[in-house]
């Protein structure tokens, strides 16, 4: 599908130093991408990447994944109007993992919930030792169900 050529793994000065892109990808395949908005920096979700669609991202400049639970490639927003267009992808030094920042289409929202973020929660430790979650996100962008007809 796509034209865009990434280089094989070169030596250790070369990933950290050099000015080509070869990313390490996991024994699966894939490599993780941390999407975050491009104006606010909030950090909306984690996806993976396998070769093909990493191509499919630099070359549409729109987010794509690869869905380890499917094993299929998805476009991100692609029914739901939520497509990240992606402004700058970032790699860290051993070209392990990736940053994408991201402006999202539709009602901005990136969670299949109906969240802006995929993290809406964070952990809290009471008192017991116990660990519970609590929102930090307390209104839904949209109610997927209404969406989707589910329910």
């Amino acid at each position: 599908m796509c034209n865009t050529h990434l280089t094989e793994r070169g030596d250790k000065e070369t990933v950290e130093n050099g000015d080509l892109m070869m990313p390490k990808f996991d024994r699966d395949g894939l490599i993780v991408a941390v999407v975050t908005d491009v104006a606010s920096g909030e950090v909306l979700m984690v996806g993976y990447m396998n070769a093909e669609a990493l191509k499919r991202t630099i070359e549409t400049g729109e987010a794509w994944y690869w869905s380890r639970s499917r094993q299929s490639f998805w476009k991100k927003g692609e029914t739901s109007g939520q497509i990240q267009t992606v402004h700058e992808i970032l790699t860290d030094c051993d070209q392990d993992a990736l940053v994408l920042k991201v402006s999202v289409a539709g009602n901005g929202a990136t969670c299949h919930v109906g969240y802006r973020s995929c993290f809406y929660r964070k952990t809290i430790k009471g008192d017991d030792g116990s660990v519970r979650l609590e929102r930090v996100e307390t209104e839904r962008v949209y109610d997927p169900d209404e969406v989707y007809g589910k329910g």
